[in-house]
């Protein structure tokens, strides 16, 4: 039996770059180009990179936020990708986001209760008041909240509470999926793993609860993902389960970002190598040619400016864009 909840296939967001009174188009950013994976029923899909990689806006995209240049999205078996506004409407409902900043997603004028009751009444989904405080009051202790806290307002919080309760607003219509925008990057460490852990029990208590965990940082993506999905400059370079992303890295870029995680042990940290990479992260307004990652290679050679790899899969389910990987 097919458990695919989400399928995207060739997703492409080139934002156009104009001059002049006229607006003429004169280039174009290509911050996300020709991106595939899926995503099971009841798995985490980490998607990691450098900042400006794609990671965001490929989320974006899935959510319908911005619409695709070219691609599809495949959602519950629905391609969603060229739907109207009205008709996506329906279907964010059951794909939420979770926002990397706790402090700006919140309307500071309007009470913790109002905040996470407000899709619940969005979408009609109790009857009168009684049942939508119940239901309020529910979510927050889901997510380690004082229900008699419903009627503060959000500067009244601290990081941590106001994630909780952006957590909360996003299980409030019962999603089948969550798109996690670096929820824990605006947290300190101490509160970080707590949220880490509110969101895996929160998917063993809802069975099928799926996400998709956007995140710069490894070793949180490590913890929580089933499988990753490492991106640079738009293009997914490597994908696979997260044990045999993180014991066996093929992809150049991969293994360099693998050596750059800091490991607790010091008799370990001094005998591993660490790879340095060459030069800058180049613009995505004029990428390299052939392989985008080729200028910056330990193992390029001159065919990698030549040729686009694509992600092949290379044995046992692990993907992998390199014409130096077999």
């Amino acid at each position: 039996m097919d458990n695919t909840l989400l399928e995207v296939k060739n997703l492409k967001m080139y934002f156009p770059v104009t001059r002049g009174l006229l607006r003429r188009k004169i280039a174009e950013v290509k911050a996300v180009d020709n991106v595939s994976f899926h995503v099971k029923t009841g798995e985490t899909l980490g998607l990691v990179g450098e900042t400006g990689c794609g990671k965001t806006t490929t989320g974006r995209c899935i959510l319908r936020l911005y619409r695709p240049t070219a691609g599809q999205i495949i959602f519950e078996g629905r391609e969603i990708s060229h739907l109207k506004d009205r008709q996506i409407r329906l279907i964010r409902r059951k794909m939420p986001l979770i926002f990397q900043d706790p402090y700006g997603s919140l309307d500071p004028r309007q009470s913790a209760g109002s905040i996470v009751g407000e899709p619940i009444q969005f979408h009609k989904l109790v009857l009168n008041k009684n049942d939508l405080k119940e239901r309020v009051a529910s979510l927050f202790r889901m997510v380690g909240l004082d229900p008699n806290m419903v009627n503060r307002v959000p500067h009244e919080f601290s990081g941590g509470q106001r994630q909780r309760i952006g957590i909360a607003r996003a299980l409030a219509c019962e999603p089948s999926m969550i798109v996690c925008d670096e929820p824990i990057s605006a947290l300190d460490v101490s509160i970080q793993s707590q949220i880490i852990n509110l969101l895996e029990d929160l998917q063993k208590q809802f069975k099928g609860l799926s996400y998709i965990f956007i995140a710069h940082d490894l070793s949180v993506v490590r913890h929580i993902s089933d499988r990753v999905a490492v991106m640079y400059l738009g293009r997914i370079v490597e994908l696979t389960e997260s044990k045999k992303l993180y014991d066996n890295p093929l992809h150049p870029y991969t293994q360099a970002l693998i050596s750059a995680v800091p490991i607790p042990d010091r008799r370990v940290e001094k005998q591993r190598q660490q790879i340095i990479l060459k030069g800058e992260v180049p613009s995505p307004l004029s990428p390299p040619s052939g392989c985008h990652f080729h200028p910056r290679c330990p193992i390029a050679s001159p065919e990698c400016s030549e040729i686009i790899p694509a992600l092949n899969d290379v044995g046992d389910g692990h993907e992998v864009a390199c014409i130096k990987v077999q």
